[in-house]
């Protein structure tokens, strides 16, 4: 019989779950870290939420631990690459809370318009000031949605019942998926200047870090609400304040912050400010939910190797995975190269074409496309994994295809993908050479042959003599060491392409004065 621990509290019916399919069940809620690592060697799962750490020292003595399952998102306190390297699956339920986090937001919006918090201290304490405490109707009002996947669609859609007009701003936001919703797409600027509530719901990466920043609130409306239930980071907390002092900013309801937890903050000072503690999944229906996902997922995993929401691990069958696993890594590459150039042009994508030809034609593909598209999506979004990339493309309104082909052209073995914006499409191309090893030999049409690095630069420039010189010249001016250098072009004389690996990533400054170098059209970071 497998055994289960469960470390942190979860629902009574999760135990019932893993007892009903013949699991094994411990639960020991509040272990300190070494009591943990002293007992987690005899289980073969961990049910977890977010007290519990799993760090290496812990997968380092489980020695019969087969997989983790966190019941919620976030997996920040499970060392995924330690899990990985010990060949723990690590899971989570990223959709039993989505509704939960939605409806928060609606909710801190209402509190926002009424300031229904200090009306509440100030009946309780015996004043009945109704002259004070003067709202505004959410009917009519302009809605500016930053981020509009599963949960930003959920709270877009009732927006739209309440009859908001909703602005969504969502790279990823296809034209057809926003009238599916009801919204109308727009970029950031238009956003900022005509929403009278503006409400976040995207993951907190380098792109979105202080995306509403002192220049970004500069471009709002005077008057405008701010409301953010996704991520502490997307605001600038400093600017934000300034804002709401000088009232520029009429209110803001934050349920997440910079610094948590967030015993002290400024912003706190403040009457027209809203606060909750992080509550954006806390109802009892989001904690059934994802207890008992967690328990369904990982008692499936145990009894029958079933995979679901697995951070690190696609769904691959013992008889499969040696033959697919350099292709796997080639997808990766190619699709994080894909994503990478889609971020830098700044394109909505709208369809994405993944084609195998020759010898890759014959094998599983559904494995293979997932890593493209999570190499694809990770450069613009949090959490992508394998498991959860064709679904977010899904959510997104992206056209995903496949084509496939048994015939051979310049190499035994090919995966190109194709990417559609409104700006144009464009595909990557590579092969395994050797023992496996991914190699890129086609670049939106252009032969390049070039072995992916950690770092690289990505330049496309006009084929016209001197610009080699003075790129290098660039470079090495500004101490950047070219490790490998690779070119290619369309036609003499016109688009071509330069590639090179660097011994580390290129600084902003300097990519700035190779776009400013003559016949540069493009220059781009890569890293894999």
């Amino acid at each position: 019989m497998v055994k289960v621990l469960i470390s942190d509290k979860l629902s009574p019916a999760a135990i019932e779950i893993f007892k009903s399919r013949g699991v094994d069940v411990d639960v020991k809620v509040g272990m300190t870290p070494a009591e943990l690592r002293e007992i987690v060697g005899q289980y073969d799962g961990l049910a977890i939420r977010s007290a519990t750490k799993v760090t290496k020292e812990v997968l380092d003595v489980a020695s019969n631990l087969k997989v983790v399952g966190r019941a919620g998102i976030g997996v920040d306190n499970v060392d995924v690459k330690s899990a990985t390297s010990r060949g723990v699956v690590v899971m989570n339920t990223p959709n039993g809370n989505a509704i939960t986090t939605a409806e928060h937001a609606i909710a801190m919006m209402f509190a926002l318009a009424r300031q229904l918090p200090e009306a509440t201290a100030s009946t309780k304490a015996g004043k009945w000031e109704k002259n004070r405490f003067m709202g505004v109707e959410l009917t009519g009002k302009v809605l500016g949605l930053i981020g509009c996947g599963n949960i930003g669609s959920i709270v877009a859609d009732r927006a739209v019942g309440l009859k908001m007009k909703v602005l969504a701003y969502d790279p990823f936001l296809t034209e057809a998926r926003a009238v599916e919703l009801g919204v109308e797409k727009a970029d950031l600027d238009t956003v900022f200047a005509k929403a009278d509530f503006i409400t976040l719901h995207t993951p907190l990466i380098e792109a979105t870090r202080n995306i509403i920043s002192r220049e970004a609130i500069a471009k709002m409306k005077k008057g405008v609400r701010i409301i953010n239930c996704a991520r502490g980071g997307l605001v600038d907390e400093a600017a934000l304040y300034d804002a709401l002092v000088s009232g520029h900013v009429a209110g803001a309801a934050l349920d997440v912050f910079e610094v948590e937890p967030a015993k002290e903050n400024k912003l706190f000072e403040l009457e027209n400010v809203v606060c909750t503690p992080h509550l954006g999944a806390s109802t009892s229906e989001a904690q059934e939910n994802v207890a008992l996902q967690v328990a369904e997922q990982i008692s499936d995993f145990l009894l029958t190797g079933s995979v679901t929401n697995a951070l690190n691990m696609p769904s691959v069958t013992a008889e499969e995975a040696p033959r697919l696993r350099p292709y796997m890594e080639l997808c990766r590459l190619l699709g994080a190269f894909a994503g990478q150039l889609t971020r830098a042009q700044d394109g909505t994508i709208q369809r994405i074409l993944i084609e195998y030809e020759g010898a890759v034609a014959n094998l599983n593909h559904r494995p293979l496309n997932a890593t493209s598209l999570a190499g694809l999506l990770g450069p613009v979004m949090e959490g992508v994994n394998m498991v959860n990339a064709p679904v977010l493309a899904r959510d997104h309104g992206i056209e995903v295809a496949e084509a496939s082909s048994d015939r051979t052209g310049d190499y035994q073995t090919l995966v190109r993908i194709s990417v559609t914006t409104e700006k144009g499409t464009r595909a990557v191309a590579g092969t395994l050479i050797g023992n496996g090893k991914p190699r890129l030999v086609e670049i939106k049409g252009i032969k390049v042959e070039a072995d992916f690095a950690p770092h690289m630069l990505y330049v496309t420039n006009k084929d016209k003599p001197g610009f080699i010189g003075r790129f290098g010249t660039t470079l090495a001016d500004a101490g950047v060491n070219i490790a490998t250098f690779h070119l290619g072009r369309a036609a003499e004389g016109e688009d071509a392409i330069c590639l090179v690996s660097t011994d580390g990533e290129t600084p902003e400054t300097v990519l700035e004065k190779v776009r400013a170098l003559p016949l540069v059209m493009q220059a781009t970071n890569l890293a894999f």
